[in-house]
């Protein structure tokens, strides 16, 4: 290790500052802009576990493309993994148990609360641990102490995890992008329904002006005695549903009203999901929305590809042995007749692959992680959230990285296989072809009663 070594790491640190820094600035200013979280040191863990996941695709590029030396791409490789494993298995899980415990009235701000916090921390590892036990993730030769027992473990639950992000989206972005799953809204059904929701909201007002002339009425009636007559007469009438014959119900009036207000916001939602359906209608119409149906169309084009190839995989047990891409320039090759050098024509369309699919994934993760903070947030649940959601991108890209060693030619995979340690990586890709394969079948199920019962409403307004 010589004065190279001291150059690489100096570029490798300036990448991972930068990293640190998107990573900080997508928290602030996009992710969690409008949340409760103000606890530096989340945001800390946050951005360091983001840091060390896109450090790892950083190195796969490189690896690639063979830029810095082999020793010194070795050794960041073990560094960013033992780091972002005690990230996931100590730190985030620990402060996540001192953020619960901190939620509690009963041990909040006492002596037991860092054991309790403890005690929680020891349950998740019992827990995670157990997780490895029925698969068969490992060889019987590993240490309980040894790198591969905790790769093996956070693989399982990452590629879970990005199985079941990868069916569901390969399902719903051809029904949100093509526009043949667009239910046509007419002007004249927009101005039906604006026309019965103004008519609600009118009966409602006129309701609600009788209840209060009534009350005004027996309130003014006549003296204190008029009032208490009054009072009895509109709980008679409450529970008689009958009044004298000049009076109001009031408590037929107020539960007219409450029923009234609930058609009203029912109206009002539909209302708003047919303007909003109605403007993507229109958008469908321009120039960038043919491109997203088209777009739409290869989608689901992949989406019959993948779950039929997950169903051949799953069914006769294969695990490819070579790179698609390998594979696919060799069958070009061989059926136009060309001659032309597989290899160095493998190494770049995978480097141009593997960078579409680490920026997607990336992205992707970063955009879900949006919508899912934001619907279920709290101001007390905020923290806890975050450290689990940065516990779950870990995992996530971790497992990318397992998963990316077969989209790589055979001699960048030696690196990866030499990191991560001796796994049943063919378990890895069945088992996520598995859930790929029920999390894309499940939401094709759960789309098409969503659509149906959609229509079936819009026709009965």
């Amino acid at each position: 290790m010589g004065l190279g070594f001291v150059v690489d790491s100096v570029i490798m640190f300036g990448t991972q500052i930068l990293f640190f820094g998107f990573g900080w600035l997508f928290f602030m200013r996009e992710l969690f802009k409008y949340s409760e979280v103000q606890n530096m040191i989340v945001q800390l863990l946050f951005s360091i576990t983001f840091t060390l996941s896109c450090t790892m695709f950083e190195l796969i590029i490189f690896e690639i493309l063979g830029w810095l030396d082999s020793t010194s791409r070795y050794f960041h490789w073990q560094f960013n993994l033992y780091f972002i494993l005690f990230m996931m298995v100590v730190l985030l899980p620990l402060y996540s148990a001192i953020q619960v415990v901190n939620t509690i009235k009963l041990v909040q701000r006492r002596p037991i609360a860092k054991l309790f916090a403890g005690v929680i921390w020891l349950v998740f590892i019992v827990i995670f641990w157990k997780l490895g036990d029925p698969f068969p993730i490992l060889s019987a030769k590993h240490g309980i102490f040894s790198i591969e027992q905790l790769i093996s473990r956070v693989g399982v639950i990452g590629v879970t995890v990005m199985a079941v992000l990868s069916g569901f989206g390969a399902v719903n972005a051809p029904y949100t992008y093509m526009t043949y799953f667009l239910r046509n809204v007419e002007s004249s059904d927009i101005i039906g329904l604006e026309r019965r929701l103004q008519q609600t909201l009118d009966m409602i007002l006129s309701k609600k002006r009788r209840m209060v002339q009534a009350e005004k009425s027996a309130r003014f009636q006549g003296g204190p005695s008029s009032l208490q007559q009054s009072s009895m007469k509109k709980m008679w009438s409450m529970f008689s549903g009958m009044g004298s014959e000049g009076s109001e119900n009031i408590g037929s009036l107020s539960k007219e009203v409450s029923g009234l207000e609930e058609v009203s916001k029912q109206l009002f939602l539909d209302y708003v999901d047919m303007l909003s359906l109605k403007e993507r209608i229109m958008y469908s119409k321009t120039l960038v929305g043919r491109y997203f149906d088209i777009v739409g169309h290869f989608f689901s084009i992949y989406c019959i590809y993948k779950i039929f190839i997950s169903s051949v995989n799953i069914i006769f047990d294969r695990v490819g042995k070579v790179d698609p891409v390998t594979r696919g320039l060799s069958i070009t090759v061989n059926w136009l007749g060309i001659q032309v050098d597989v290899e160095f024509w493998s190494q770049h369309v995978s480097f141009i692959l593997i960078g579409i699919i680490v920026i997607t994934s990336i992205r992707g993760l970063l955009v879900t992680f949006t919508k899912f903070f934001y619907a279920i947030a709290s101001s007390k649940s905020s923290n806890i959230i975050v450290l689990c959601l940065a516990e779950i991108m870990g995992m996530y890209f971790v497992s990318s990285v397992l998963l990316m060693r077969m989209n790589m030619p055979e001699e960048y995979r030696s690196i990866i296989t030499t990191v991560l340690g001796d796994l049943e990586f063919s378990f890895y890709h069945r088992w996520f072809d598995v859930i790929f394969l029920v999390s894309a079948l499940s939401s094709i199920g759960i789309l098409y009663l969503a659509h149906h019962l959609s229509s079936d409403k819009r026709t009965h307004l």
